[in-house]
């Protein structure tokens, strides 16, 4: 501790005593009792701490006498010099005046004890003088230490020679110690606590005494001055809490000061001399403490246990002749032997930076009071051991003020009131009275005060009350020097020592067991404390390696998430450019088309390159066509030659010598989960799941920002796997391919010109169906299908991956269309439990859907999709004659044998391939009947390679080379031979062929190359039957649906999906592939070799996969149409009763033309209603009652059931609420009202009106009659309307044609029964796309929402198609008189039948083919396709309803015509009912049953 530190902390616990003890009147009897304290406890070591300020500020100012008696002395000066240079420091203040800034509590240094320490003397006596045996102690080792002091001053003053003689030498010596002496790093000084008692501990080990104070025999014994120092501060109870909180502190600031000085010890000078150390003293008795009290030189002394060292000779020397010292009893009478120091007590650096002992003092004195003639160079003994140091017992208490390792004080300006001279000039009675005026009357006072006690204590050798004769004289006389002698007489030195010293050793000794006891304590406690200490180091190791670790971690995510940020900016990047460059291909699509605003007519003779779009409709066929910017004829692409080829031999022996251990054995697992009972969805909960699943994700990164899963994935689409990552926030998906894989660089850029995706970004709200995937007979792939009626697939890393991918999306299921629940878990299913779990096969059975649909939904759950070619949708060939002129679809000869494969149907072949079976040799390969597959990517691509953007895909596979022209697709029935007689051909067909006629036409004129018998190939050549490519695909189709194949079809199902898949039952039909290509074959993973494992991929992309097994039992077969004839679906021909052709006619009062008719007829809806509008805008809501498919049922009666279809409107009929079906908004008069002017709701709850001069469109309520909604956003008059099919939920579209030649695409959300989606603002709804390209006003338009076409004509021109983003695909060019189109109809079909002004029809294809024209005699008014687009009805003004086959336009029926034109009409929901509205203000329903005039059954009517 420094020298400031020491004092400050003295000087402030001193004044802190002054404060709650001396100038207060507590009672501190509590507070001892609580702390099991002594009576009196607080106030004795209140006078302990008082006797040690009162003892430094003594040899303060002796310092300073001795610095004035010194001042000329040449060895001083050096000395002074020396010491300077050596701290570097400035000298010029002391300790205390450093502290304190000059505010010393010296005030006169010539006076024994200063005013403050008499005041605190005199407080200490008194306070508790109603105590009388605290006070009768108290002022018996007050009046010892008085004693001592007075007669200790009176020696100096006799004897000031002898100390001016000795202080030159003395001060060079002692400056030599200082500067050798290293920094005591004893305890420090602490504040513990013992017995749950704080008290205040001065740590007697630490502290040191300034060996270069000089002094006289002080008459004081050491062992009390040391016990004071021991002692002074062990009692100070801790009062008030803002005491021992003030003590804390205080603690802690002495602490950090000794420590900071215990960090430095090469600190050169340092006080040099120890106090003594009680700590190792327990076994000495009193009597040795009194013998060390004075001590002067002597010879012979014995030599410590530990020897010192000297840095330096000199010093050395000096040392050692200083070392030889001998002790004197107080009388100079008795001569102490130096005693070994106890063993184990501690070393204390005294002279030259030696180490020695500190340990309790040695010694006896049987004197302490003598007068006699002391030794000038006695000191008191502060080793405890040879090695002495020349100090005094004041300098001791001096150590003990000055705390632990204090520096040197340096020199202190006088404050003395009187000049040197006169000082020095004085007498000594004079200095006498002057050092001792103000102690000696409270010596007097406490003589007087305490007379009765002290006169019984104090008693002389006889036992005389020496007292009484001293109070006489006090009493008598004021005179210090009388008292001194008193005190300095034999009789008062051996009472005072024999009775008030015995009383002042107590006060001592008490502090000296408190110190033991604290100590131990302490130690105690610092064992404790270090125990705790270790324990939480290791905890903070411990602690900082996980903090460390966990930084680590944490920068790797914050690393990862901007790497995220990153990627995902930059992919934010790709899109916009992606969609930047999409939306100006569309701009100038708009602009340059020939309708365009930029368009020319010449640019009609350009060649237009079309692709196949990605948009599927409801079952799932991709039939539209789309402008294809990157379109070419591929001139430069060569042929192959037929030697490029190998032999069919040389493929079959490369695939059996391709083996590894890796595909011994099919996984057990994926056995067992095949065989088992796993049929139905499992009912665990989504959370579970989700459980399940967490712990399986170590490559997912966890984001904690927007981006709530991350992972890497695999984009799957037609020959492209591209990696990248995906990210799925809250709200969205991303997909950013990674373009720096050297698989990405290697993909020709004409294919990823195709594939989307590659920065794609998908909204939550588009995605409609999430289904789980295989890849590579991995079952870690999902595919994901959006609103816009496209899908995206990806792989992912393991199944743990996908089901975190699952449980981020929305909870979608896989969509609406199956029956099934929207939820996760269906997500995540297997095929086989989605297979059970739908109603799709009881609807298959009950011919609720077609075949086609049937076997599209077989397809789609058991994991075939477009975007793997390996995995591609597979159909059946069904028809066997390809060589007829006719083909007679009643005839069962020309249909396929649905029970074998394609590869039995051929009984010679059936052998070979048995015989292969059995014949087996290979040990390493399981045996198999077909070396090829059914399905595989080659086969896909030579189907389609006349359209892009297969043709590209195809050339990219096929080295950018077309196939040989022998091996080309160039024709069916060539195609068939090869599948009935070619060993290595056993590809079945694919859903194409019963839809898309223009995968037969070579519409790009590619170079094909020429057959061998000189035939050019470009479109595939048709079967005679089929005069075109539509013909074609529709006779297909009609086969796919009929009788021979409904009846079979699910045994064709048993070999594809079904238990005769694999298993004994597959090789007993023949229907056994390479094992390679059946799910469960491979584990994929297992493979750690990189190489072997590219090579097994690319062995299974060769060779095709199998669809998922779905059935592990037979197929139900279909039910006939005979077990079905009280359904509505079944033909009319097998109810009990035929039907009139007429059913009803119903008029309304009002003679107005009915020019709407709406039957919206579903019987879930509200209220099932045919709504008819007039001209006069008089609208009506008849109520639909459903007659038709009752009739005939088991239980019908007409008592159950209203006789007519139709009732009419209460409202009308009555004439009662006219006004709440009567439109009144007046319509621009140039407008002429017809069906186009209106649209009614899917519902039949609203209403909407075109034609308002305001050129909006208004919406009304059926209900109420009132108005509901206004849309603005035409510039003209808007002339038409048109409503889509409605989904689930009501939603539709809505077009609205104008003037001002532009349509404009609307959503009308069932939900808010609004147009627009957002209630809040439908006030100013905004449209979903702005149609452009026509001349004229728009007088008719249609929508489909399945195919995503709006078909629209204008006054005059062509009709247009445009998708429903807005872009304009096509006109639709008539023959030269149709040029004035009047009614559009478009079937999910595909047909679109237009009407032209002076009866003239045309059939489009949506790909805008002219498929056939007709004329007729009648001014047609109404059309309207059947729901399966083969039949079209027609009505006009000669009121003649006809039926005509849409395909080629052959009439079918004439219904009876009627009195007045038609006007309208409209189809019941079961295509059974037609109703038509008459220019007379009638309805007429009339019956109608499209069956009749299907081939299968119109030769049974």
């Amino acid at each position: 501790m420094s020298t400031e530190t020491a004092v400050t902390f003295l000087n402030r616990l001193m004044a802190m005593v002054d404060v709650l003890v001396f100038s207060s009147s507590l009672n501190f009897s509590e507070i001892e009792a609580e702390k099991n304290m002594s009576s009196g406890g607080l106030m004795r070591q209140c006078l302990r701490l008082v006797c040690c300020v009162a003892v430094r500020n003594c040899l303060e100012c002796r310092q300073r006498q001795r610095e004035r008696m010194t001042k000329t002395s040449l060895a001083s000066i050096k000395a002074q010099e020396n010491l300077q240079s050596l701290t570097g420091s400035n000298a010029a203040k002391t300790g205390v005046e450093n502290v304190t800034g000059n505010l010393s509590p010296i005030k006169d240094p010539d006076r024994l004890l200063q005013d403050v320490d008499i005041n605190r003397l005199r407080a200490v006596v008194f306070r508790d003088v109603d105590d009388s045996k605290q006070a009768q102690f108290l002022a018996l080792a007050v009046v010892y230490f008085i004693s001592v002091l007075m007669v200790s001053k009176y020696r100096d003053i006799l004897e000031p020679q002898r100390e001016i003689a000795r202080s030159g030498s003395q001060i060079s010596r002692n400056i030599r110690q200082e500067i050798n002496s290293p920094t005591s790093t004893e305890n420090p000084v602490t504040f513990p606590e013992s017995n749950k008692e704080k008290e205040i501990l001065t740590p007697v080990e630490d502290v040191q005494v300034e060996s270069s104070i000089p002094h006289t025999d002080s008459g004081i014994g050491e062992e009390q001055i040391v016990g004071l120092m021991n002692g002074s501060d062990l009692e100070t109870g801790t009062g008030p809490d803002a005491m021992s909180e003030l003590l804390s502190s205080l603690s802690s600031e002495v602490k950090k000061s000794q420590e900071s000085l215990a960090e430095s010890p090469t600190e050169v000078l340092k006080p040099a001399s120890s106090i003594t150390s009680i700590s190792q003293g327990k076994g000495m008795n009193v009597k040795e403490i009194l013998k060390s009290l004075v001590a002067a030189p002597m010879e012979g002394a014995e030599s410590g246990p530990e020897p010192v060292s000297y840095p330096d000779p000199t010093v050395k020397r000096e040392a050692q002749a200083i070392l030889p010292m001998q002790f004197h009893s107080f009388d100079r009478s008795v001569v102490v032997p130096v005693k070994k120091p106890p063993p184990g007590s501690l070393t204390v650096n005294t002279v030259g930076g030696a180490s020695t002992t500190s340990s309790l003092v040695t010694g006896s004195a049987t004197n302490i009071t003598s007068p006699a003639a002391a030794t000038p160079k006695s000191m008191i003994n502060t080793t405890g051991a040879a090695e002495a140091a020349s100090t005094s017992s004041s300098s001791s208490s001096s150590s003990f003020v000055n705390g632990a390792t204090s520096k040197n004080l340096p020199a202190v300006q006088t404050v003395a009131p009187m000049p040197e001279d006169s000082a020095e000039s004085m007498s000594i009675t004079a200095k006498l009275e002057r050092a001792l005026e103000k102690v000696a009357p409270l010596l007097r006072e406490i003589f007087v005060d305490f007379a009765p006690f002290l006169s019984r204590t104090l008693l002389g050798s006889h036992g005389q009350e020496l007292l009484i004769e001293g109070l006489v004289c006090m009493k008598s006389s004021t005179s210090v020097v009388e008292l001194v002698m008193l005190l300095c007489s034999q009789e008062w030195q051996n009472s005072i020592q024999k009775n008030a010293g015995l009383a002042f050793i107590e006060l001592i000794n008490e502090g000296r067991l408190l110190c033991h006891a604290m100590k131990d304590h302490i130690v105690r406690v610092a064992n404790e404390a270090e125990f705790i200490l270790n324990r939480q180091r290791a905890e903070d190791v411990h602690k900082h390696a996980e903090f460390e670790s966990q930084c680590a971690q944490y920068t790797a995510d914050r690393r990862e998430e901007e790497k995220m940020c990153d990627h995902l900016i930059s992919a934010a990047k790709h899109r916009d450019h992606v969609t930047a460059n999409q939306l100006k291909q569309k701009i100038l699509n708009i602009l340059t088309n020939k309708h365009g605003a930029w368009g020319t007519i010449s640019q009609s003779q350009q060649h237009d390159f079309w692709r196949l779009d990605y948009w599927e409709d409801d079952l799932r066929r991709r039939r539209r066509f789309i402008r294809n910017a990157f379109g070419s004829i591929h001139p430069e692409v060569l042929l192959k030659s037929a030697e490029d080829y190998g032999t069919d031999e040389d493929v079959i022996k490369s695939k059996k010598t391709f083996r590894t251990q890796a595909v011994v054995n099919q996984n057990a697992e994926t056995e067992l989960m095949l065989e088992g009972d796993d049929d139905t969805v499992s009912l665990l909960q989504e959370k579970e799941i989700d459980n399940l699943a967490a712990p399986f994700c170590p490559r997912v990164f966890i984001s904690r920002g927007p981006v709530v899963l991350s992972t890497p994935a695999q984009l799957i689409a037609p020959v492209v796997v591209a990696k990248g990552t995906l990210s799925i926030t809250t709200t969205e998906i991303y997909f950013e391919v990674d373009e720096d894989d050297q698989g990405f660089k290697k993909i020709d850029p004409k294919v990823l010109a195709y594939t989307e995706g590659l920065h794609g970004k998908w909204m939550f709200s588009e995605i409609r169906a999430v289904f789980s995937r295989r890849y590579l007979l991995q079952s870690t792939a999902l595919e994901v299908f959006m609103a816009n009626r496209t899908s995206v697939m990806f792989n992912f890393p393991d199944q743990a991956t996908v089901k975190k991918v699952v449980y981020s999306l929305p909870r979608v299921g896989v969509g609406t269309s199956y029956g099934l629940p929207q939820a996760r878990r269906i997500s995540l299913a297997s095929p086989r439990q989605l297979f059970k779990s739908s109603n799709m096969t009881q609807r298959w059975q009950r011919r609720e859907i077609s075949n086609f649909e049937y076997l599209m939904f077989l397809n789609t759950v058991a994991g075939r999709t477009y975007n793997d070619l390996n995995q591609y949708p597979v159909f059946p060939w069904v028809i066997t004659n390809y060589e007829s002129e006719e083909l007679d679809l009643t005839l069962p000869g020309n249909f396929r044998d649905l029970s074998k494969p394609i590869g039995s149907l051929n009984p010679k072949r059936a052998v070979f391939y048995a015989e292969r079976y059995e014949t087996w040799e290979d040990d390493q390969v399981p045996p198999y009947h077909y070396n090829t597959h059914y399905s595989t990517a080659t086969s896909i691509l030579s189907w389609l390679v006349r359209n892009e953007p297969f043709t590209t895909f195809f050339l990219n596979a096929n080295e950018g080379k077309f196939d040989y022209p022998e091996r080309t697709f160039s024709s069916v029935a060539k195609s068939w031979r090869n599948c009935q007689r070619d060993t290595s051909d056993v590809k079945e067909l694919i859903p194409e062929f019963y839809y898309l006629p223009e995968m037969f036409v070579n519409s790009n004129n590619y170079n094909l190359g020429i057959r061998e018998d000189g035939t050019v190939v470009s479109d595939v050549e048709l079967p005679h039957w089929a005069k075109k490519p539509e013909d074609f695909v529709r006779i297909n189709r009609m086969a796919l649906e009929s009788e021979f194949v409904s009846c079979q079809l699910h045994q064709w199902i048993d070999l594809i999906f079904g238990y005769k898949q694999r298993g004994p039952e597959a090789v007993r039909a023949l229907n056994v592939f390479h094992y390679l290509t059946y799910e469960g074959s491979v584990n994929l993973d297992s493979i750690t070799d990189s190489g072997l494992r590219e090579a097994m991929e690319a062995h299974i992309q060769n060779l095709g996969q199998m669809p998922s097994q779905l059935l592990i039992e037979p197929h139900p077969p279909r039910s006939s149409a005979m077990h079905l004839c009280f359904l509505p679906q079944s033909p009319l021909m097998f109810k009990d009763q035929m039907q009139q052709d007429v059913i009803m006619v119903l008029k309304f009062p009002s003679n107005s033309p009915v020019t709407h008719v709406a039957a919206n007829t579903l019987p879930h809806l509200s209220t099932p209603a045919v709504v008819t509008v007039t001209c006069s805008r008089l609208f009506a809501v008849n109520r639909w009652h459903n007659t038709v498919g009752l009739r005939g049922a088991p239980g019908y009666s007409l008592e159950q059931a209203h006789h007519l279809p139709i009732e009419m409107d209460p409202l009308i009929a009555n004439n009662a609420g006219v006004n709440k079906r009567q439109i009144t908004d007046l319509v621009d008069q140039s407008i002429q009202i017809n069906a186009h002017c209106f649209v009614v709701t899917a519902d039949n709850r609203y209403i909407l009106v075109c034609g308002f001069w305001d050129k909006s469109f208004r919406v009304y309520s059926t209900e109420t009659g009132k108005l509901t909604q206004i849309v603005f956003g035409h510039w003209d008059v808007v002339t038409c309307l048109a409503r889509s099919e409605s989904y689930i939920g009501g939603d539709c579209y809505i077009v609205s044609g104008s003037r001002d030649a532009t349509l404009l695409l609307w959503y009308w959300s069932g939900r808010h029964h609004i147009i627009g989606d957002n209630p809040n603002n439908s006030d100013y709804p905004a449209p979903r796309a702005v149609l452009t390209g026509h001349d004229h006003e728009v007088v008719s338009v249609s929508v489909c929402a399945e195919l995503g076409l709006v078909i629209s004509g204008a006054k005059e021109g062509p009709c247009l198609v445009h998708t429903i983003t807005g872009d304009l695909l096509r006109a639709l060019e008539g023959p030269e008189n149709c040029v004035y189109p009047r009614l559009i109809s478009v079937s999910s079909e595909g047909h679109c039948i237009i009407y032209y002004e002076r009866g003239r029809f045309c059939n489009f294809s949506i790909n805008g083919k002219l498929l056939g024209q007709m004329e007729t005699n009648d001014s047609t008014r109404a059309l309207l396709l059947s729901s399966d687009g083969q039949n079209l009805v027609t009505g006009g003004d000669n009121g003649v309803v006809e039926v005509w086959q849409a395909c080629d336009f052959k009439q079918l029926y004439i219904y009876p015509g009627c009195d007045a034109g038609i006007r309208a009409m409209d189809l019941s929901h079961d295509q059974r009912t037609l109703i038509t509205g008459m220019a007379s203000g009638s309805i007429v329903a009339f019956n109608i049953d499209f069956n009749r005039w299907h081939y299968e059954h119109q030769n049974r009517y």
